[in-house]
């Protein structure tokens, strides 16, 4: 019983996911498309944003990046190295830890939700 209850909440989860892959899109997933955003944020807030507004964009900007950090790290890699070499990439591209490189993560089917992302950066 609980082993079923476990397969229809995947199922749900599953199912959720796919609408708000097809309501908006998707992302390139673990972490990818918080760390390509890290830079233009940090840009735009310095810009448009003051004192307590700009102190909590500049948190944010650290915050989204430990998924990928914590990735990194958890494969026994240099999670600094892995954002610097990531950040510098194409959008599309990504940290793929079972083979322990950079890839498309399109390609390789490693993506997130565009509708999730947005409602975590959001209600950050």
């Amino acid at each position: 019983e609980t082993e079923m209850k476990e397969k229809k909440l995947r199922l749900e989860d599953a199912i959720n996911a796919t609408r708000a892959a097809v309501d908006e899109g998707i992302v390139p997933g673990g972490g990818a498309t918080f760390s390509h955003l890290v830079e233009n944020l940090k840009t735009w807030a310095k810009y448009n944003l003051h004192e307590e507004e700009l102190t909590g964009a500049l948190i944010i900007t650290k915050a989204i990046e430990k998924p990928l950090r914590r990735i990194a790290k958890n494969n026994g890699k240099n999670s600094a190295l892995i954002v610097n070499l990531l950040q510098e990439q194409n959008f599309e591209i990504g940290y793929n830890a079972i083979d322990d490189n950079l890839v498309n993560m399109y390609e390789k089917g490693i993506i997130d939700p565009a509708k999730v992302t947005r409602n975590t950066l959001q209600n950050a």
